[in-house]
């Protein structure tokens, strides 16, 4: 497990997450890459930042959840980032993406939230 990463991801977590980003892809707004997620963070304009577990070098992310703990912006991971990509709607592997609009899924990103503040206990 790279050491930017805090917690084990259940594989429901994981499913729940392909389909919260399934309907954000479709309604919603996603920023992806490290520099765009940065910005996103220290603007307080993410409302949730999903990291992939095999990018190299680790040091990419090491910050990520850092900053995202100073914002109390919440943050999980996802296995692969080629399917990170491509479940949240870009045709190009993502090392990380925030959500910055959830469209039609509210409901879902309140439940994906309080599963994470969960895990993180």
């Amino acid at each position: 497990m790279p050491q930017y990463v805090k917690y084990e991801v259940p594989k429901e977590t994981t499913t729940k997450i392909v389909d919260f980003l399934g309907k954000v892809a479709k309604t919603g707004k996603v920023k992806a890459g490290v520099n765009e997620v940065t910005k996103m963070i220290e603007r307080a304009n993410a409302k949730l930042v999903i990291m992939a577990q095999d990018v190299t070098p680790e040091e990419l992310l090491y910050h990520m959840p850092v900053l995202c703990t100073e914002k109390k912006i919440p943050f999980t991971y996802f296995s692969d980032r080629k399917e990170l990509g491509k479940v949240s709607g870009l045709n190009v592997s993502a090392s990380c993406i925030a959500i910055v609009n959830e469209g039609v899924a509210k409901k879902e990103l309140d439940d994906l939230v309080k599963n994470i503040k969960e895990l993180i206990k």
